[in-house]
This record gives structure tokens, C-alpha cells and sequence, in this order.
């Protein structure tokens, strides 16, 4: 089969002929119809996260983020048939530890990623997905390959951080600090449950797609400080108070700062997006101010399987439409040079491998 493999941190990406991977009893092999190219891609592409234990190997694979059909399954599977049509989660749950047991299975204490196991990475014509009875998640009718690709870890990451763990109620106002691939997921999720969305970028074109698919509001962060973003985030707000929500989905110094100080009393941030070289995963945060304000800091992790349904049930029903945030589809011969426009944040909505010849 054909997979893109990369020879290493900022090394080339070369399409290369490798062995469709073998089956052990419990997995699936699941033939790929869409692939995400995500900015984690490219932060393990750029080396970023080794300081976390995902260190990129030569001849690595990656993609999480999956749209295809089972084409054979192992000898203890049950849960799905070839034919069926499924997405696989980036968390790779082993089903059986402590946090599994109580449906917590996006922090698995046995879980790995797809680039670190033989075989499961997503920029291939066939993938492996391990203990395949949890990691494969059938699709509903009405949610075909290409959406699930496109709700891949961004729309089910920006789902935990705006409906579970950032506890959303209707009519509070949220401020969503990055509108890239899970900060426009945010923006859509948010609005669509009754939130009021105060959109934060440094791009006029993101904002303008962010107003398109429901923010209510917008700040252009250019050339501000963190303080100031927040503050023009607040005067978006009832008596200027500030917002109930924010959602970092960039995680970056800027963005958790200014994320923090948009906060009214009480408030609530939802940190989904993860360092990179620069801050190495350590970010100062103003203390005093957390403290004053009696503000919550909640991490938010992709998305337990065992909360899929509800999200692919408001996809079915149209009530969000992940593809109208594919701007592009490419071959597996363009990964590369995708992740070169990532650099500059060139681009724009979500590309997907759909040719994998």
C-alpha cells in the first residue's frame, strides 16, 4: 500500500510502497476515504512536543484524523463488520484501566497516538486500529468519510471543550482565542448550543469565517498585548464585564493570557491548545489575578469515545456542518507542502487527503 512517511523533524515527506499492516485478534484494518492534515501534524512534523513523550520517528506515519470503511476485522471483534463505515480517535484507549472504566478514555493511562504504533497512522491507503471494539466508532447515516475526516480531532477536541468541560449553558457569552482548524469548530459548536461568540485572531480573513459561521462579535488581536486583547474582548460584553467562557484552542502565551484576562468574575477557561517550542509546555499565568477573580482553568483533551454519539447525532441532523470548513482536498503527495504553508499560517479551513493513489 501507499503510506507518506517522514524521515524525520522538518524532513521530507515521500510518498513510499510499505506492507499493509497485519491484524492481531483484537484490531481492525480500515480502509482510508479521508484524512485530516492537522497543526498537530505539523507540531510533530516541527519537533514540538517531545518534552510530552511523542517523539517523531524516521519513517513515521501520522494522521489522527480519520474517515473510512473496516475492510477486515480480528477474531475478537464485535463491534463493527467489514463494510461499515467509521472514524478511529487520536487517543488510542486501551478500554480496561482506571479512567476507561469511567468513560474517560481521551486520558487513558494506556493510551498512545496513531505515529507511535506500526501502522495506525492515517496518511495511508490502510491503517490498523488497535483494540478496534472502543477505537472504532461507526458512523451514522448521514455523516460520510469526508466529515468524519473534517470532525477528526478539531470539531471532537473543540466539542469536550465547549459542552463538557467548559460546562456551556445557553445564553453565556464565550470568547474563542485562535480561529483556526478547532477554534472555527469552537465557534460553530459554541453558537449552535446558545452561546453569545466573541472570535480572537490576528487574521481579518479567520475572523471574517468566524462571523460566517457564528460569531456574534470580533477582535482583531494585531499588534495588541494581552491585556488589551482581553479588554477589547470585555467591552463585547454585558457592562463590560467580561466573557463566562474562553476557549485558548492556539496555546500560546498571548493567547492563554489574553484568554485569562477576558474573563469576567467566575469565569472559566478551557485550554485546549498545547505549547510549542517557544514555551516548551510552561506558561506563567497571573496567579494573584486567578485568585481575586475565582477563575477556573480546566484542560481539555480531545474527546472520549464514550461522547461521540451526541456530536454525531448534531452532525447527522445537519445542526453542524463540518465540511462547509474543508477548504481543500489534496493527495498524499501534497502533505508536505501543506505543512510548509502551516508555517506562515497560510492556510485556511481544513485540508484533507481524499486521493490516496
Amino acid at each position: 500500500m501507499k503510506a507518506a512517511q517522514i524521515e524525520g523533524v522538518r524532513g521530507r515527506i515521500a510518498v513510499a510502497e510499505v506492507r499493509v499492516p497485519e491484524l492481531e485478534p483484537d484490531d481492525a484494518l480500515v480502509r482510508v476515504v479521508a484524512s485530516g492534515i492537522c497543526r498537530s501534524d505539523w507540531h510533530l512534523w516541527n519537533g514540538d512536543w517531545e518534552w510530552v513523550g511523542m517523539k517523531l520517528q524516521p519513517g513515521a506515519v501520522l494522521g489522527h484524523e480519520i474517515g473510512g470503511v473496516v475492510e477486515a476485522v480480528g477474531s475478537n471483534v464485535k463491534s463493527v463488520r467489514p463494510g461499515q463505515r467509521v472514524t478511529v480517535p487520536f487517543n488510542l484507549a486501551c478500554g480496561h484501566c482506571h479512567h476507561c472504566s469511567r468513560g474517560e478514555q481521551n486520558i487513558c493511562d494506556n493510551a498512545a497516538v496513531p505515529h507511535l504504533i506500526p501502522g495506525s497512522g492515517g496518511w495511508a491507503q490502510y491503517m490498523r486500529a488497535p483494540n478496534a471494539n472502543l477505537n472504532c466508532v461507526p458512523l451514522p447515516e448521514g455523516v460520510d468519510e469526508l466529515t468524519a475526516a473534517a470532525l477528526g480531532c478539531r470539531y471532537m477536541t473543540a466539542w469536550r471543550a465547549i459542552q463538557s468541560r467548559g460546562a456551556l449553558r445557553g445564553g453565556e457569552s464565550v470568547a474563542v482565542f485562535g480561529c483556526g482548524g478547532v477554534g472555527q469548530a469552537a465557534i460553530e459548536i459554541a453558537a449552535s448550543l446558545g452561546g453569545r461568540v466573541i472570535a480572537v485572531d490576528v487574521d481579518d480573513a479567520k475572523l471574517a469565517k468566524a462571523k460566517e459561521i457564528g460569531a456574534h462579535a470580533v477582535v482583531n488581536a494585531k499588534g495588541l498585548s494581552s491585556e488589551q486583547a482581553g479588554g477589547a474582548v470585555r467591552r463585547n460584553t454585558e457592562r463590560d464585564a467580561g466573557v463566562d467562557l474562553a476557549v485558548d484552542a492556539l496555546g500560546s502565551v498571548a493567547t492563554v493570557h489574553g484568554a485569562l484576562h477576558s474573563l469576567r468574575k467566575g469565569g472559566r477557561l478551557s485550554q485546549v491548545g498545547l505549547t510549542s517550542q517557544e514555551e516548551k509546555g510552561v506558561v506563567a499565568v497571573p496567579m494573584d489575578m486567578i485568585v481575586l477573580k475565582e477563575l477556573e482553568i480546566r484542560g481539555s483533551l480531545g474527546n472520549p469515545q464514550s461522547e461521540y454519539d451526541d456530536l454525531l447525532s448534531l452532525v447527522a441532523s445537519r445542526k453542524l456542518n463540518p465540511t462547509s470548513l474543508v477548504s481543500r482536498t489534496v493527495s498524499l503527495g501534497d502533505v508536505e507542502s501543506v505543512l510548509h504553508d502551516m508555517d506562515s499560517f497560510k492556510t485556511s479551513g481544513y485540508v484533507v487527503i481524499t486521493d490516496f493513489d
